[in-house]
């Protein structure tokens, strides 16, 4: 099978005047290269629940952060993780702190896709592994919900939910 190359529009032509006469005016575009998706190519989570959050938590990537927000369109770090598992059918506590007390704790060489990561001492902030050592998680609100190494500043714990 072969693969065709996607094309892009990259201006736009005018024919003006007669037959033997030919102006093209190209308006310039702005090329910009689509952003990578990290973590395309790891393995699936688990079970199917942990493949249902890590599905649902980076369909919200690109979503805005607003503290307290438990989506659809905005999201803290602990409304992330738990709208995420709850797409999984899995109720999770609110607060990351709280999260953070669930499932069986998980070291960091054993992590798998769906497993929730902590992060700071006390536990204040939560973000969800997707593999390849990537994190979806609601960062701030100049980021929003993004991709981020797991390794990010303040690493503290994981744990595996479901």
């Amino acid at each position: 099978m072969t693969t065709r190359p996607t094309l892009r529009r990259l201006g736009a032509g005018l024919f003006t005047g007669a037959a033997a006469t030919l102006t093209l005016t190209l308006s310039p575009v702005t090329a910009s290269a689509a952003e990578p998706t990290p973590a395309a190519t790891s393995a699936p989570a688990p079970t199917p629940a942990a493949q249902a959050a890590v599905d649902d938590a980076r369909a919200q990537v690109g979503k805005a952060y607003a503290y307290g927000g438990n989506g659809p369109d905005a999201y803290d770090c602990s409304g992330l993780t738990a709208h995420a598992y709850r797409a999984a059918g899995i109720e999770l506590p609110r607060r990351s702190a709280d999260q953070a007390t669930v499932g069986t704790p998980v070291a960091r060489a054993d992590l798998q896709p769906g497993d929730l990561v902590f992060y700071y001492e006390p536990i204040s902030h939560v973000a969800i592994y997707v593999g390849d050592n990537q994190v979806v998680h609601a960062g701030t609100e100049a980021t929003g919900v993004t991709y981020e190494s797991v390794d990010m500043s303040g690493y503290n714990t994981a744990r595996r939910i479901a």
